[in-house]
């Protein structure tokens, strides 16, 4: 059995679990890939043996007697599936497909054009391209239509197929075939596929040296890009006075990178610990004071919400314990678990909770979250106006270019952005309050 997967860059230190697996490194929303150091024996109870049995006699029932016939694979992943799904709800069972893009997601580059798409009334819809990518050169636009791939009609086509098919070896090409606004016929680009970074961190900034870092999900190199973002900031406003970390709606990703993040922000101590049913899943992970001084004494204030989770929620709840930042919005999602990927011969893998993780202060995150410092509430749904309708304008901004994370770097973040967003102007307000305090104490 081939199990032998990469492991990140500078992955936190090495456990190793019962039964010969070695943790290698973490993925989205604080999994563990493994690995084997020899084919694992996987011994089973008697009762294990006995029920095995059963489930045998089952598949070959249903095998000789459904009234049509159908895939064994299909029949044995399917019951893979209720068996882990039974156990918890971030516990899961991966085809071969969905566990190599789990791997792309977190890997923090791929190989394709460089577009971002949606499905919008069942039509395969350009979000935007992405600056610098074959896309984004070809003259792709946001709101452009695909009608087909390589000459592969989109009807009913989902959106992970979309994705596949659209991916694929550097240097090869793909064939879209597009429909655009106030355009009578369709236009066909080809494009040469290249390696397209995935941005993890985007940044803003405000006119009086504040800066805005949005970190989307943690990836490979979330710290170095985190890094250059602080260095870019500082440059151009010699110095950077203050910063808000934007980590709403961040679902988590890979924990050395967490931890990574948090050790920017601190000069020494503990960020988190996880503690399993096995010794091996019992790790504490300090500090290390890398970073410049810059990071470690900035005034800092954390906007977090009900969508962050995972590795957000370490960050915020190591900066909060350490009282390193000020945290602003609502209390967090509250995924708190470890989920390890054990990868199986087929290339399917189980998603499987073997650990929690805990706060510096020793507080549980799984299903409580992280309470903010100062809680500010969104604006509620308007009448009239669904979740669903919220979304789509969302996604309407996203494709304009008007969505406050998409902009420029260089632009500044101006009085009409921050009137629609009260929690940023809320940690705004902070981040100035604090900053001025600390200048009259400093006078005295």
């Amino acid at each position: 059995m081939n199990m032998n997967y990469p492991t990140t860059t500078e992955s936190p230190r090495v456990p190793v679990l019962r039964r010969g697996y070695a943790v290698l490194s973490l993925l989205l929303g604080l999994l563990l890939v493994l690995s084997a150091t020899a084919t694992p024996a996987f011994p089973l109870t008697e009762e294990s043996r006995e029920n095995l049995a059963v489930f045998a006699e089952a598949l070959g029932i249903v095998e000789d007697n459904y009234v049509e016939p159908r895939d064994i694979k299909k029949l044995i992943y399917g019951a893979i599936r209720g068996m882990v799904s039974s156990l918890d709800s971030h516990s899961a069972f991966m085809a071969p497909e969905e566990f190599k893009e789990l791997q792309i997601e977190t890997k923090g580059s791929f190989s394709g054009i460089g577009i971002e798409i949606t499905l919008k009334d069942n039509l395969l819809i350009v979000v935007s391209p992405i600056e610098g990518t074959p896309a984004y050169r070809a003259g792709l636009q946001a709101g452009d239509r695909i009608i087909k791939i390589d000459g592969q009609s989109t009807k009913k086509m989902s959106l992970l197929d979309a994705v596949r098919k659209i991916r694929g070896a550097k240097g090869s090409a793909v064939t879209l075939t597009i429909m655009r606004e106030n355009v009578d016929k369709p236009k066909t680009f080809t494009l040469v596929r290249e390696i397209i970074p995935i941005r993890s961190v985007r940044v803003r900034h405000f006119d009086d040296g504040i800066g805005y870092i949005r970190i989307t999900n943690f990836q490979d190199k979330t710290d170095h890009d985190l890094q250059q973002a602080i260095k870019d900031l500082n440059t151009k406003f010699k110095p950077l006075r203050g910063l808000i970390l934007d980590l709403r709606n961040d679902p988590g990703g890979l924990l050395d990178q967490a931890i990574k993040v948090a050790d920017e922000f601190l000069t020494s101590g503990l960020i988190v610990y996880t503690e399993g049913r096995n010794k091996a899943q019992t790790n504490r992970f300090y500090a290390q004071d890398s970073g410049s001084e810059l990071e470690k004494s900035i005034p800092l204030v954390i906007l977090i919400n009900e969508g962050s989770a995972s590795a957000s929620e370490i960050v915020a709840g190591a900066m909060q314990d350490r009282k390193r930042a000020t945290l602003v919005g609502t209390k967090t999602f509250g995924k708190g678990s470890v989920q390890s990927i054990v990868p199986l011969e087929d290339g399917s893998a189980l998603r499987l909770t073997t650990a929690y993780y805990y706060t510096p202060s020793g507080r549980v995150i799984n299903e409580k979250g992280i309470q903010p410092d100062l809680l500010v509430e969104m604006p509620a749904i308007p009448e009239g106006k669904t979740v669903k309708d919220l979304r789509q304008e969302a996604l309407e901004r996203r494709m304009k270019g008007e969505d406050l994370a998409d902009k420029a770097w260089t632009v500044p973040i101006s009085a009409a952005e921050l009137e629609k967003d009260p929690q940023l102007a809320r940690a705004l307000q902070v981040l100035r309050q604090g900053m001025a305090a600390k200048t009259s104490e400093a006078k005295r």
